[in-house]
């Protein structure tokens, strides 16, 4: 089975893929991610007493804002519109786990756009508790699923 890569042309460059003439489908992906956090950050965040603010607050809107700028970060991704974010933030007893879900009606996917609201709540509580301890780490950022597309349905085994 011989696949063309479509984000090279034929010399072999990087090039935006064209997707004009697809039609728009409805597709979502999610992503998840982790801060690792010692068990004081945790008990702050618990108590609400982290000196910044609202930890988990601001990691949502950041979240949900680096979503709808995706194609400003990277530079072959599609300006589509994202209509739909929704991001979760669970207190653990390392940590924090992060979920986003990305919604769009769109000719191209959101996986981008759900690894960057990841990505970027993580960074928003990396910045809020930095403070508190300086080795608070991100780990594990990845698809978690999508739907829709050509490709169909994927979801992540395990």
């Amino acid at each position: 089975m011989t696949e063309q890569f479509t984000h090279l042309d034929a010399a072999g460059h990087a090039r935006m893929v064209d997707v004009t003439a697809k039609q728009p489908t409805v597709r979502a992906a999610t992503a998840s991610g982790r801060v690792e956090c010692g068990p004081a950050v945790v008990a702050a965040l618990r108590s609400g007493d982290v000196p910044k603010g609202d930890v988990l607050a601001v990691a949502r809107i950041a979240g949900i804002a680096a979503a709808k700028r995706t194609p400003e970060l990277l530079p072959l991704a599609h300006v589509i519109g994202v209509h739909g974010v929704v991001v979760d933030l669970d207190i653990t007893d390392d940590g924090v786990t992060i979920t986003a879900t990305v919604r769009t009606a769109d000719r191209t996917g959101v996986e981008m756009e759900a690894l960057t609201a990841v990505s970027v709540a993580a960074l928003a509580v990396v910045d809020m508790v930095k403070g508190l301890d300086k080795s608070v780490r991100i780990a594990d950022v990845q698809l978690e699923a999508k739907s829709g597309g050509r490709s169909g349905d994927w979801r992540r085994s395990g």
